[in-house]
């Protein structure tokens, strides 16, 4: 199963991408994130594993995040493993003009 969109950002890429890796920024587009926990590896390296905790609806959610690749500002993608399913995230930015940037992410299911 396959999710994706898009949203055009009236921010220049540099700024879109600062505050897309900064895990103090994570809970302003991210519902229920509570906090980001390093496991291994070097903070937004490829091979970095990191733990994601969620709150949603009383319930508590633990995320696995394991960076697959990072290209920023071009393009990130990561594993994600929780009890119940894995997900790939993949996250493209591009330059519209000066000041605005267009989000595209795609998120697959794994069965």
């Amino acid at each position: 199963m396959k999710y994706k969109g898009s949203k055009e950002i009236n921010k220049p890429r540099d700024v879109v991408t600062k505050f897309f890796v900064d895990p103090a920024y994570l809970g302003e587009y991210q519902d229920g994130f509570v906090k980001k926990e390093m496991i291994r590896g070097e903070a937004g390296k490829e091979g970095a594993v990191s733990q994601m905790f969620y709150e949603s609806g009383g319930r508590d959610m633990l995320l696995t995040e394991t960076i697959t690749s990072n290209k920023l500002p071009h393009s990130f993608e990561a594993f994600y493993s929780h009890k119940h399913m894995d997900n790939i995230r993949k996250c493209q930015f591009t330059v519209l003009d000066r000041n605005r940037t267009r989000y595209q992410y795609e998120y697959v299911r794994m069965e």
